[in-house]
């Protein structure tokens, strides 16, 4: 009996150490593919830049220019058009029916205070259709709210009022994401003081979970890869779809001295114009007309005294318009 305990210990101990030694090995191998993929990033970072750099010198209908770190560079990507930036141009493209200049403005470990000083003087030389603002990731390492804050607004007030901004991503692990949350409360409460829109990046990135950001990062568990980066545009997307639209109004319904007298309320002017004629098409709508007199001939058998409500709404409406523009 007392043979069969000592072998079963044995047995125990030795499948204890076998795992053990089998997770050791595991976690080498884990560091080391990570120290390899840290250097494959390493050597990334000048491709990256040169790729966008070269595209800067291609004319477009719209500009849209970004302003960021590597994850703007697309580091982790397969290539670079992969990355967030590059997954919003295309779509940008295809909703406009229109060719377009990308001016990539990010640098690789840019913080919010490299931001400030290396992208923010190179903005004023372009002016942006479309503008989008990913920064503060590589502030989270070492955090200073009251620094950040400060770079932030100065990079808010520069970027135009269209301009769409991230919050930052989700990081999981507790004692950065603490960090997160001061840095994101900042990035909205200064977002709405210059009435910018801010992009969800952070809910999209939590909601996707630990587990799969894992299978959506790249090998130095950093970086997103193709995935990732579809994950982060998919957060840029509806405001970006909403700003191409604002551009196709405008491009529609004012001519070039309009938009230049009107200035920033040349959407407001757009958008109004585009209500109107969207109201004058159904104004001649045969489908609208007959429902129109199906409503007046019903409330005129019933003596229904709520008749003259839809002229009333309809005047509104109209005077809504008015007002906007």
């Amino acid at each position: 009996m007392k043979t069969r305990s000592l072998v079963a210990l044995v047995s125990s101990v030795g499948g204890g150490l076998a795992v053990a030694g089998a997770a050791a090995l595991g976690a080498r191998a884990g560091v080391r593919g990570q120290r390899a993929a840290a250097q494959r990033v390493v050597d990334m970072l000048p491709v990256h830049a040169d790729w966008w750099r070269e595209r800067i010198h291609h004319e477009g209908q719209l500009t849209y220019v970004a302003i960021g770190d590597s994850a703007a560079q697309g580091v982790g990507a397969t290539v670079p058009s992969r990355g967030y930036v590059g997954l919003l141009a295309r779509r940008v493209r295809r909703r406009s029916r229109s060719t377009l200049r990308v001016v990539n403005l990010s640098v690789s470990g840019a913080t919010t205070w490299g931001a400030r000083h290396e992208q923010l003087p190179v903005l004023g030389t372009y002016t942006p259709d479309i503008c989008t603002v990913v920064i503060g990731a590589n502030d989270i390492l070492d955090f200073h709210p009251d620094k950040f804050e400060r770079n932030l607004r100065r990079i808010y007030a520069a970027v135009p009022s269209h301009a769409i901004v991230a919050d930052l991503p989700c990081m999981f692990f507790r004692e950065r994401e603490r960090k997160v949350q001061v840095a994101n409360e900042i990035v909205h409460r200064v977002a709405a003081e210059f009435g910018l829109t801010v992009a969800p990046l952070h809910e999209i990135t939590k909601r996707v979970g630990l587990r799969r950001t894992f299978r959506n990062t790249y090998g130095d568990l950093f970086h997103p890869n193709d995935n990732g980066y579809r994950i982060w545009a998919s957060a840029l997307e509806p405001a970006v779809d909403a700003r191409v639209d604002t551009l196709m109004a405008i491009r529609r319904y004012l001519s070039a001295r309009e938009v230049e007298e009107l200035g920033p309320r040349a959407a407001a002017v757009a958008a109004a114009r585009a209500d109107q004629d969207a109201e004058t098409a159904d104004e001649h709508s045969p489908d609208l007309q007959h429902l129109r007199q199906h409503r007046s001939h019903g409330s005129h058998v019933a003596g229904n005294p709520d008749a003259p409500t839809e002229r009333h709404d309809a005047a509104s409406h109209r005077g809504d318009v008015s007002g906007a523009a």
